[in-house]
């Protein structure tokens, strides 16, 4: 977006403020001339003003502009000629506010940690594995495989297991421990 830096006056002009002899007029302050040239001669100071607010020229120039154009748009609201700058200003300083609060949304979704996914190297290995304990499941004795599922997919105690398959604690042990020591045969893990 180019930068449309108005030229400096030497001088500013006096600003009428009303015609002479007539009784419904509109204030100067609502006039476009009025407003170019309140933004010609105060745009260093407004530009000064952004840069208090926001880190970057560009920035501060968008915004500058920005406020030019909405003040320029909504002029039949100023009625007294001599707040054409404190809307200008006003404006500067929202306008700042508004990207500040953009940038900081901005920062805020940037700075959260993307979820932790697996590789597709990784979810390949784990597919294996899951596989090949599925197929070492299926290898154990019944018993085995019963306790090994409501103690450790189930995550039932030893006793809600003991109690659901109608057996004596001791042998809920007993199975498991054979279990597991089947399983890490079968899957190659050191005993």
């Amino acid at each position: 977006m180019p930068v449309i830096a108005p030229m400096p006056a030497a001088q500013p002009a006096p600003l009428p403020t009303q015609r002479e002899g007539t009784e419904n007029v509109v204030a100067a302050g609502t006039t476009v001339d009025h407003l170019t040239e309140t933004y010609r001669v105060h745009y260093r100071s407004l530009l000064g003003l952004a840069a208090l607010l926001l880190d970057d020229t560009a920035s501060c120039e968008d915004v500058v502009q920005e406020a030019f154009i909405r003040v320029h748009s909504a002029r039949k609201r100023v009625r007294d000629p001599e707040k054409t700058l404190a809307y200008l200003r006003q404006t500067v300083v929202n306008l700042s506010r508004s990207a500040l609060r953009r940038r900081i949304i901005g920062l805020k979704l940037l700075s959260k940690p993307m979820p932790d996914m697996a590789s597709a190297e990784e979810g390949a290995y784990d597919q294996l594995e899951r596989d090949s304990l599925i197929k070492a499941m299926k290898n154990l004795q019944r018993r085995q495989r019963e306790v090994l599922v409501l103690r450790y997919f189930a995550d039932m105690t030893e006793a809600q297991v003991a109690e659901t398959l109608g057996i004596s604690l001791g042998s809920v042990k007993a199975y498991g421990s054979r279990g597991i020591a089947a399983l890490r045969l079968a899957m190659g893990a050191p005993a």
